[in-house]
């Protein structure tokens, strides 16, 4: 099953009047498609009550993966389930500063084994449900790091504890980080920042995450042109792949959703 989110930008705003936005901070139409991103999540992972493992990523830097792991991780907090936020993009973090929170302790240091989980899980300030697991010390060879017997321990002790765990991982095309941890997630979902990464690009991210056997969930359209608060999708497929296309609003009614 595909996952398909639309995120939508106030015409004439610039790239970067997002950068941050997050939980409650959220406009009614962002927050409406991440609401809509969840019932989707929730409807492919119906019937398993096991804790579901995503990861989050991009094909470039600048496509908004942090933020959308953020407000995903928040909108499921939300609803009640239980959640943890882990940031594994160890070059660039974000998600301490955006949250206000401290970066050290955090998952580079229980990977050198610096650190045994005490005071690892960090709660998130934003929502009670959801805790966080920030970057930690930034290190020199993030890549080995994730790719340590360490991180799938860490995991399966974390995994009783809750329903999801929500990793933003680095860009697909930066690093091989996302490709790595991949094996150990439920599914992947893909960023894509409209208008700027090339299609090329993203197909060669496709590829190279189906080449290492993840389990691609869909795609989340970053950054989309609208206006106001409205935003629309239609479905279609192709080459096994579920893709949408924005239509415009006629006569003040909102087309009907529809699957071809």
């Amino acid at each position: 099953m595909s996952i398909l989110g639309n995120l939508k930008r106030k015409k004439n705003a610039g790239p970067t009047d997002r950068e941050g936005t997050i939980g409650k901070d959220l406009d009614f139409s962002a927050s409406e498609a991440y609401k809509r991103l969840r019932t989707n999540l929730l409807f492919s992972f119906s019937g398993d009550e096991s804790c579901h493992v995503i990861g989050i990523t991009s094909s470039l830097r600048g496509e908004g993966k942090s933020t959308t792991s953020m407000n995903l991780a928040y909108t499921l907090a939300e609803a009640g389930k239980r959640v943890l936020l882990i940031d594994a993009d160890m070059r660039l973090p974000q998600a301490h500063a955006i949250l206000k929170i401290h970066q050290t302790p955090g998952l580079s240091n229980v990977l050198i084994g610096e650190n045994n989980g005490a005071n690892l899980i960090q709660p998130s300030g934003i929502q009670q449900n959801l805790h966080i697991i920030t970057a930690g010390d930034i290190s020199p060879n993030p890549t080995e790091l994730l790719g340590s017997r360490r991180l799938v321990g860490m995991l399966d002790s974390l995994k009783p504890r809750y329903d999801y765990i929500v990793i933003d991982l680095p860009p697909v095309g930066a690093v091989a980080d996302a490709l790595i941890v991949s094996k150990l997630t439920s599914g992947m979902v893909i960023v894509v920042r409209q208008n700027y990464v090339e299609k090329a690009v993203l197909e060669n991210t496709i590829t190279q995450l189906r080449y290492h056997k993840a389990n691609i969930l869909g795609f989340v359209e970053n950054y989309a042109e609208g206006e106001g608060g409205y935003y629309q999708k239609r479905y279609y497929k192709r080459d096994g792949y579920y893709y949408y296309r924005k239509e415009d609003k006629k006569d003040g009614k909102e087309n009907k959703e529809s699957e071809a």
